[in-house]
């Protein structure tokens, strides 16, 4: 994509962008969603196909028709929890079908009448952020890096530049696969939600990406969010990669 599309929805306005990884001639391994529920709800996706795996790419449109087929089937307004999960377990039940080693991660977020909960498999990550700044909640990357982080053991910018930070310990598409259930979040009336694969989380700072997501227009801080982590992909520490954001601002 080489401009953020913007949806509006009853929930916010929805800013969703991807692009491949300067220089790469393979698929983008990521996808991300976008999707409306019976009761004007939203669920948003990210999901990041293993590179090196076979057909990354597949393994992460695979998790996100899966979650959307789930989510399409709601009969009734009502708890959304069981259509994802249900949607997840799908996934990973049909990549693991394929028989080739592809997997993937996802993060997904449910928002009900202004309350938000993060589904988490892998390293992809999702955070709800104050008009402040303040972090309300933000998912923990399953990895032992992410871990170590999470513990207080390792340091945002020592995990940025650890040998072991490509390492993922759970993925849709392994027997042993688990999902992560956040906490309700009641959103206030400027807080933002921006779901992004390492594309972003690898190249920026937590506060370098809270600061660029909640100030000015939705779309500056979609472009901002873009231009910088590519930037920070072409320096000497950069880590170039495929790089999908989804966003939901007031």
């Amino acid at each position: 994509m080489d401009e953020p599309e913007v949806l509006s929805h009853d929930q916010g306005r929805v800013l969703a962008f991807a692009r491949t990884c300067p220089g790469k001639q393979d698929p983008n391994d990521d996808s991300a969603a976008v999707i409306g529920t019976l009761d004007g709800g939203l669920v948003l996706a990210v999901a990041d196909g293993v590179g090196g795996a076979p057909v990354g790419h597949k393994a992460s449109a695979i998790a996100m028709q899966c979650l959307r087929d789930s989510v399409a089937s709601q009969t009734a307004s009502g708890d959304l929890r069981p259509l994802i999960l249900d949607g997840i377990e799908r996934a990973n039940s049909e990549i693991l079908e394929l028989a080739i080693g592809a997997a993937t991660t996802l993060t997904v977020i449910e928002v009900q009448d202004r309350v938000a909960r993060g589904y988490q498999v892998g390293d992809s990550m999702a955070l709800v952020v104050g008009q402040r700044g303040l972090i309300k909640w933000k998912s923990t990357s399953h990895s032992p890096v992410g871990y170590a982080i999470q513990s207080g053991m390792m340091g945002e910018d020592e995990a940025m530049h650890h040998d072991e930070r490509h390492y993922v310990s759970n993925l849709v598409g392994s027997k042993s696969m688990h999902i992560e259930i956040g906490p309700a979040v009641r959103l206030a009336a400027l807080d933002t939600i921006l779901l992004a694969s390492d594309g972003l989380f690898d190249n920026l700072h937590l506060d370098e990406v809270c600061a660029l997501a909640r100030v000015g227009p939705p779309i500056k801080r979609m472009r901002s969010l873009v231009d910088q982590s590519t930037q920070r992909m072409h320096s000497e520490h950069g880590k170039p990669d495929d790089l999908s954001i989804v966003m939901l601002t007031p």
